[in-house]
C-alpha cells in the first residue's frame, strides 16, 4: 500500500492524461466538496463538459473558488490534466497568494490504459492522447523545480488502487498544546538573565557537568515558548543556545526562529551576509565551541518554524508578529512576516527600516506574542504584544505567562551592546471601532447566545448614534437591554399579571425566581473609578473617572454633575469595602435613575402635560357646557351620553395625569449637592477580570443593600420577594405581593432566576421578565388604555422576547470582554451591536 503524505491545509493538483484514473481517485478519497474538476466547471458555464470553447470561462471560475476555498483554510483539489507548465503555473501561483502548499499526485499510466478507457467514455482522438502523455512525461521530473513542494508519482493501477491519503499537520501547528505558558522575549545573548528569568517564574534548571544550564522544568509542566532572536550581539550566545536546545529537545520549551538565528545560519554557512548587528560577537562566540555543537547549534537554527499556533489557535507565537490572514499558513511571504515584520520601505534617521505597525489593525481573535522591536514595557495593543523590552540594551528581559496574561520580567545585569536606535514605546493607537468594523451584514459571537446577526440598516442607524450623541467611546463598555414583558394576561381587567410570569419559568424549568420592585426611572449604566488614576490607566480617559449613561450610550448630565454624583458613588463603594473585596478598581452598575423627568422631560412636555390640562381646564369646561345645554332641551338623551363620554374621559385624564405625576419631581442644587436624584441599582455588573451577571440574586442584593446603607439618600432600596413557581402557596404570595405593590402606586416588578443565567429546554432563559400594573401601563399606552384592553391583548410579544435574549447577550458580551482586557474594539463591535438591534421594528411600549 503506498502512503501519500499530504499537508492538512494545501492545494493538491492531480496530474494525469485524459482517462488515467484521476476523478474515480478524487471520489474515493476526498469529499465531493473538496474536489473541483474542470470537467464540472466547463458545464457549469457552458451546459457541456466536453466543450472545450469554455476552458477559459471554466477556469478563471474554477480558480475563483479555490481562491474562496483556501482563504477559508479548506482542503481543495483540482482535478484537471494539468500536463502543460502554463497550468500548473496557475496552480502554483494560487497556492502562493493564499500562502498554502502546492502538492502534486500524478498519475503516470501506460498511455494505452488511457486509451482504452477514453474510447469507453470520451472519445478524444488517440493522438490527443499521446500528446497529453508525451507532456507529461517531459515534465514529470521538473515538478519540485516549478514550486510543488510534495510530488507523488503513481505508475501502475495497483498503485493508484492501493493509494491511502496521511494528512500530514503543518509543523507550525501546535493546537493541541493547551500549556500553561511562558512566552519569553528577545535574549540575544543574555544567559544569566534568561537563567534569573526561568527561575523567577518557577522552572528548575538543569546543569551538566561543567555546570552550564543545559535545560530547565517546571514542577507545573509549564512550557516555555521563545520568540527568537536567542543570538548575536549579547555575551554567551552559545550558553542560550546550549540552554534552549536542550528544553526543546526535553519537551519544556519551544521556539520559533527570529531574523537573528536566519542570517547566523547563512554566515556559518558561508552565504554572503553581513557581520554587523552582533553577528560578529556570536561567530567568535561559537567559534570557540566544540564542532559537534556547533554543527547541532547550525541545525536547530535551521529548523526553526516561523511562527507556532498554540492553545487551541487562541494564541500565536512568531518573532516579528503576524496578521491574522497569515496564522497557521506555510509560505516564503509569511515567513518573510514572521521574521522581519512589515515595513513601509523606508529608513529612519538611524539608517534603519521603518516598521509598518501591522498591530493597529490587528482584528484577529487569537492573541500575538511577539519581539523583535525592543520597546521600553510590554504594552497590548490590541490583542497583540510585543515582549522583546531590550535585554541586550540594558533594559529587562520579559515573559508573558499563558494564559494568566500575567507579565514578569528580570533587569538586565548591565547593557550589553549599545542600541543604534533608543529603545521608544510604540505609538499605541486608539482602538477604537473602524468604520470597516461595522459596514454590511454582521455577526457578533457570544458566548451566551451564540452568534446574533446585525442587519446592515440596522448599524447605519447605530452608527449615527453612536457618532454623534454617544458618551465618549472609552467609557461606553456596556449597554443594557430591553426587557421582555411577561405573557398576555387573560386575568379580567389586566393585561400584564405575575401568574402568567411564574408559569413560563416554571416551563422553563426554574423553580426559584426573585421579584424586584420596579422603580420607574430611566435605566442607567454607572461607570465608576477609584480614582482619576484609574480612569487613566485602565479606560484611557483623562475626562473624568467614570461615566452615567442612558440605554443609547447618552450622558445623562454635563461632566462637573456627572463627577458630583460619581464622587458620591465611589465614596459609598468605598465605604462598603467593595473594592477590597471585589479585588477590583472599578465598577459598572446596571441601575435605574431616578426621577423619571429627568430624562422624559421633552416628552412630558410635548405629550403628556396636555392631557393634564385637558383633565384640569378643557374637560371640566366642555361638561359644564354640556350640563347646562342637557338642561334646556326636554329630550336631552343625545347630550347627557355625549357628557358621560366626557366624564368618563375627564376621568381617565385625571387618572393619567394622577399616574405619571407620582414619578415626576423637582430636582434642586443645594450647596453643590443634587437633591432629589436617586439611583436604585439592581446589578453589580463587572469590575476587574469579572463579569458578575452569572452569580445569584443573593450574592448581587447583599452588595447593593451595603450600598444603600453607605449613601441612603442617594441609594434607593429596591424591596424584593422571592417564590417558589412549583409551590402554588409560594405562587399566591407572590401575586399579593405584587398587587399590594401596584396599588400603593408601584411600577410592577421585574421577575429573575435567582440563581442568575439559566438554560431551558429552548437555550437561553429570559435573564427578567416585567410585569406592570395596570396604572403605570396607563401611562405607557395611554388616558384611554383600560377600553382597549381585548384589542391591545392581541399584542405579539415574539420579536420582543428574542430582541430581549439577544441584547441581554451582547451587552453582556461587551462587558465581559473589557473585565477581560480586551481591545477596546472588540467591547465595541457587541456594544454597537445592542445599538443596533434597538432599531429593530419593535413596538417600544411591550
Amino acid at each position: 500500500m503506498r502512503t501519500l503524505e499530504i499537508p492538512e491545509l494545501s492545494l493538491v493538483a492531480l496530474v494525469g492524461v485524459t482517462g488515467s484514473g484521476k476523478s474515480t481517485f478524487a471520489a474515493r478519497h476526498f469529499l465531493p466538496t473538496q474536489v473541483l474538476s474542470s470537467d464540472a466547471f466547463r458545464a457549469l458555464v457552458s451546459d457541456d463538459e466536453n466543450d472545450q470553447g469554455a476552458t477559459r470561462d471554466a477556469f478563471d471560475a474554477l480558480f475563483y473558488v479555490v481562491a474562496k476555498r483556501l482563504r477559508a483554510g479548506r482542503r481543495t483539489v483540482v482535478d484537471a490534466t494539468h500536463v502543460q507548465r502554463q497550468d500548473r503555473a496557475q496552480l502554483v501561483a494560487a497556492a502562493r497568494e493564499q500562502d498554502v502548499l502546492p502538492v502534486a499526485i500524478v498519475f503516470d499510466l501506460p498511455v494505452a490504459l488511457s486509451y482504452q478507457r477514453n474510447a469507453a467514455h470520451r472519445e478524444l482522438p488517440e493522438h490527443v492522447i499521446r500528446r497529453q502523455h508525451d507532456a507529461l512525461r517531459r515534465s514529470v521530473r521538473h515538478l519540485h523545480k516549478e514550486g510543488f513542494r510534495k510530488v507523488h508519482v503513481l505508475s501502475t493501477v495497483e498503485e493508484v488502487d492501493g493509494a491511502r491519503i496521511e494528512w500530514e499537520k503543518a509543523y507550525n501547528d501546535k493546537r493541541e498544546l493547551a500549556g500553561p505558558f511562558d512566552v519569553i522575549g528577545d535574549v540575544h545573548g543574555c544567559r544569566a538573565e534568561l537563567e534569573s528569568l526561568l527561575t523567577r517564574l518557577g522552572y528548575a534548571l538543569t546543569r551538566d557537568d561543567e555546570g552550564r544550564p543545559v535545560g530547565a522544568t517546571h514542577p507545573d509542566g509549564r512550557t516555555a515558548v521563545f520568540v527568537g532572536d536567542l543570538v548575536d550581539r549579547g555575551p554567551d550566545t552559545p550558553g542560550v543556545l546550549r540552554l534552549v536546545m536542550g528544553m526543546v529537545a526535553a519537551g519544556t520549551g519551544l521556539c520559533v526562529s527570529g531574523n537573528h538565528e536566519h542570517k547566523l545560519v547563512r554566515a556559518l554557512d558561508g552565504r554572503d551576509v553581513s557581520v554587523a548587528h552582533g553577528r560578529a560577537e556570536s561567530l567568535a562566540q561559537l567559534a570557540a565551541e566544540p564542532e559537534r555543537f556547533r554543527k547541532d547549534a547550525r541545525e536547530f537554527m535551521y529548523g526553526l518554524v516561523s511562527h507556532y499556533r498554540l492553545d487551541g489557535g487562541r494564541l500565536v507565537v512568531a518573532h516579528a508578529g503576524l496578521k491574522e490572514e497569515f496564522h497557521g499558513r506555510s509560505s516564503g511571504r509569511v515567513r518573510a512576516f514572521c521574521l522581519y515584520g512589515d515595513t513601509t520601505g523606508e529608513t529612519d534617521e538611524y539608517g534603519l527600516p521603518v516598521r509598518y505597525p501591522w498591530a493597529n489593525d490587528y482584528r484577529g481573535a487569537a492573541t500575538v506574542v511577539y519581539g523583535h522591536t525592543p520597546v521600553p514595557e510590554a504594552t497590548w495593543v490590541n490583542n497583540t504584544i510585543c515582549v522583546d523590552t531590550g535585554c541586550v540594551f540594558g533594559g529587562s528581559l520579559t515573559a508573558l505567562r499563558w494564559p494568566e496574561k500575567e507579565l514578569v520580567a528580570v533587569p538586565a545585569e548591565r547593557t550589553h551592546y549599545e542600541p543604534v536606535r533608543p529603545l521608544a514605546p510604540p505609538e499605541r493607537p486608539a482602538d477604537l471601532l473602524r468604520v470597516d468594523d461595522v459596514l454590511g451584514t454582521r455577526f457578533v459571537e457570544t458566548g451566551l447566545h451564540g452568534r446574533v446577526k446585525i442587519l446592515e440598516e440596522n448599524a447605519a442607524g447605530a452608527l449615527e448614534v453612536m457618532s454623534r450623541f454617544a458618551i465618549d467611546p472609552r467609557w461606553l463598555v456596556y449597554l443594557p437591554p430591553t426587557m421582555a414583558p411577561c405573557a398576555t394576561s387573560t386575568v379580567d381587567g389586566m393585561l400584564e399579571h405575575p401568574g402568567e410570569a411564574f408559569a413560563a419559568y416554571r416551563a422553563d424549568g426554574v423553580a426559584r425566581v426573585v421579584c424586584e420592585e420596579k422603580h420607574m426611572g430611566s435605566r442607567a449604566v454607572v461607570v465608576v473609578c477609584r480614582s482619576a488614576e484609574v480612569a487613566r490607566d485602565r479606560f484611557g480617559a483623562t475626562d473624568g473617572t467614570g461615566a452615567i449613561h442612558t440605554r443609547t450610550g447618552r450622558s445623562f448630565f454635563a461632566g462637573e454633575v456627572t463627577e458630583r454624583l460619581l464622587a458620591r458613588v465611589r465614596a459609598a463603594v468605598d465605604s462598603a469595602g467593595l473594592w477590597a473585596e471585589l479585588g477590583t478598581d472599578w465598577l459598572v452598575l446596571d441601575a435605574e435613575l431616578l426621577p423619571w423627568s429627568l430624562k422624559a422631560g421633552e416628552l412630558l412636555r410635548r405629550q403628556y402635560a396636555p392631557v393634564g390640562a385637558a383633565a384640569r381646564h378643557v374637560l371640566p369646561a366642555a361638561l359644564d357646557v354640556l350640563d347646562r345645554a342637557a338642561a334646556r332641551y326636554a329630550d336631552p338623551a343625545t347630550i347627557t351620553a355625549l357628557a358621560d363620554r366626557q366624564r368618563i374621559r375627564l376621568a381617565n385624564a385625571t387618572a393619567f395625569t394622577e399616574a405619571y405625576g407620582r414619578y415626576c419631581w423637582p430636582v434642586h442644587d443645594v450647596d453643590g449637592e443634587l437633591d432629589g436624584i436617586s439611583l436604585a441599582p439592581f446589578t453589580v455588573l463587572a469590575g476587574e477580570g469579572a463579569c458578575h451577571a452569572d452569580r445569584d440574586r443573593g450574592w448581587h442584593h447583599a452588595l447593593l443593600d451595603r450600598l444603600v446603607a453607605a449613601d441612603p439618600a442617594l441609594f434607593r432600596a429596591t424591596r424584593r420577594s422571592i417564590v417558589d413557581t412549583t409551590d402554588p402557596d409560594s405562587v399566591a404570595a407572590g401575586v399579593v405581593w405584587w398587587t399590594e405593590l401596584t396599588a400603593a402606586g408601584g411600577e410592577g416588578m421585574v421577575v429573575k432566576p435567582y440563581e442568575g443565567t439559566e438554560r431551558g429546554r429552548h437555550g437561553l432563559v429570559q435573564p427578567g421578565v416585567k410585569c406592570r400594573g395596570r396604572e403605570y401601563l396607563r401611562i405607557i399606552y395611554g388616558p384611554d388604555y383600560p377600553e382597549h384592553l381585548d384589542r391591545l391583548r392581541q399584542r405579539s410579544l415574539g420579536r420582543k422576547r428574542s430582541l430581549a435574549l439577544r441584547e441581554y447577550a451582547l451587552g453582556l458580551e461587551a462587558v465581559t470582554r473589557f473585565a477581560a482586557a480586551e481591545p477596546l474594539w472588540r467591547v465595541h463591535e457587541a456594544v454597537f451591536a445592542v445599538l443596533a438591534l434597538e432599531s429593530e421594528p419593535v413596538d417600544p411600549r411591550l
